[in-house]
């Protein structure tokens, strides 16, 4: 798409702290028209109108409006942030292994300013699953490059988080 196009729906999302929760629909129906504009077949189209959904307390309707984009070729950043938030939506939804299964692959992706959302929201999904280990070991290891100090030590303790323990085993038992 034109970056016209780009620069109007960024202007949009620039304003929606201005909808209360009761004008969510004057939102939505803001990125409606906006998506209007573009061929029937775009990626981007339901990418937005899922995003929109989704920050408006939807993720059920943003679901669908995620995979749709990603099936359609969604791709580079966008489609990066797209398995964000469907993994994220899809953990809200009580279906956090789903999410797991979406992002882990984002882990070996090229690194870009996402790859920190990429860890909190697997983190999340983990958690969601009762593996609050593997989930803290990610928000360690994403955590440790911003501190001012501490980062080995950071990094350190997120490998130990999920590395199996080097224990001596008791006496085995006749």
């Amino acid at each position: 798409m034109d970056k016209n196009w780009d620069d109007r729906v960024a202007a949009a999302w620039d304003t929606f702290d201005d909808y209360t929760e009761d004008r969510a629909g004057e939102f939505r129906a803001v990125i409606d028209a906006l998506v209007a504009e573009l061929p029937a077949d775009s990626p981007l189209g339901p990418f937005e109108q899922a995003c929109a959904w989704d920050s408006t307390g939807r993720s059920d309707r943003a679901v669908p409006l995620y995979r749709q984009a990603l099936a359609r070729g969604l791709d580079g950043h966008r489609g990066r942030r797209a398995r964000i938030q469907l993994s994220s939506s899809l953990r809200n939804l009580g279906r956090p292994e789903e999410g797991v299964r979406l992002l882990a692959p984002e882990l070996d992706a090229p690194s870009d300013e996402l790859d920190d959302a990429v860890r909190a929201c697997l983190a999340l999904c983990l958690s969601g699953l009762g593996r609050d280990r593997e989930g803290l070991s990610l928000v360690l290891e994403a955590l440790a490059p911003h501190l001012p100090r501490y980062q080995r030590s950071m990094a350190n303790y997120a490998r130990a988080l999920v590395e199996p323990e080097d224990r001596p085993q008791g006496p085995a038992q006749a």
